[in-house]
């Protein structure tokens, strides 16, 4: 299968668009969005890597050449290495990750970046013979090692790094202050959020909520495009993370503890298995 057939698009805004891989059908689903600017674009979040993401992006004419220099650069960036966001990394040139999840990246630690995936949720095998049984996040090592408080300038837009651990150590939203737009990741996104995954933290997690409700609150966010699902607006960011902040309770703690020792359990089988 080609990568034009792999992955679709679509325009969300003046330079932005929305990317999903067709044939992966599963909650587990990430979006990939891409920033197109004067002069640089990012890619935020990049999938599975089961075709080429340069290729399509190429392809669908969606880079930038709005320099007179030629093509823009091109940065891919995770916002967090979780297997379904930074499985196609290793395609590119430039890669940037937050500092505490570059040695999971750069080692192909599919512990860490929780490598779960199976036949069925692949509905249309991308090369013939492929077996979900095989997959793993290559290792890459990052060319940008991001932290709190860096700004990526893309020439007419800068995004900011805020660090927000707690659904894994490395997590990171970007911000665009300017046009008040937050690429969430997994953060948060309009669902359940996770935090019994191995290296999720239950009072980092309240701590980055915090963040977000305040920056609702000082009226920095109108759009949030997100790791999974659909964007929505600031009313449902604030719920989502004041929702999450309520919840984080004593009962709440006890029970994530026993989910994630099983979760954790399962991923080292699965991944003891893979290697084999």
């Amino acid at each position: 299968m080609s990568a034009s057939e792999w992955y679709a698009h679509k325009a969300v805004a003046d330079g932005l668009f929305w990317i999903q891989e067709r044939f992966y059908e599963s909650g587990n689903r990430a979006n990939i969005w891409l920033l197109r600017g004067s002069h640089q674009d990012v890619v935020i979040d990049a999938g599975l890597g089961l075709r080429s993401l340069p290729e399509y992006l190429s392809a669908a004419g969606l880079l930038g050449d709005t320099s007179g220099r030629g093509r823009n650069p091109l940065l891919a960036v995770a916002t967090h290495v979780h297997f379904d966001h930074s499985g196609g990394l290793h395609q590119f040139a430039q890669v940037g990750v937050h500092k505490a999840e570059v040695d999971a990246l750069s080692s192909g630690d599919n512990y860490e970046t929780v490598t779960w995936l199976s036949d069925a949720e692949v509905v249309r095998a991308p090369a013939p013979g492929w077996r979900a049984s095989g997959y793993r996040v290559k290792a890459v090592q990052p060319t940008h090692i991001l932290q709190e408080g860096d700004v990526i300038n893309l020439g007419d837009k800068q995004l900011t790094v805020l660090h927000m651990p707690g659904h894994s150590r490395g997590s990171i939203c970007l911000h665009d202050k300017e046009n008040k737009m937050l690429f969430s990741g997994d953060t948060v996104y309009d669902g359940s959020m996770i935090d019994w995954l191995p290296y999720s933290k239950i009072s980092d997690y309240v701590s980055s909520c915090e963040r977000l409700v305040q920056l609702v609150d000082d009226g920095q966010v109108e759009q949030v495009l997100p790791g999974h699902f659909n964007t929505f607006g600031p009313k449902r960011l604030h719920q989502l993370a004041s929702g999450y902040i309520s919840k984080a309770g004593a009962c709440h703690r006890f029970s994530t503890c026993a989910v994630k020792s099983i979760a954790s359990l399962a991923l080292r089988v699965s991944n003891s298995r893979g290697a084999c």
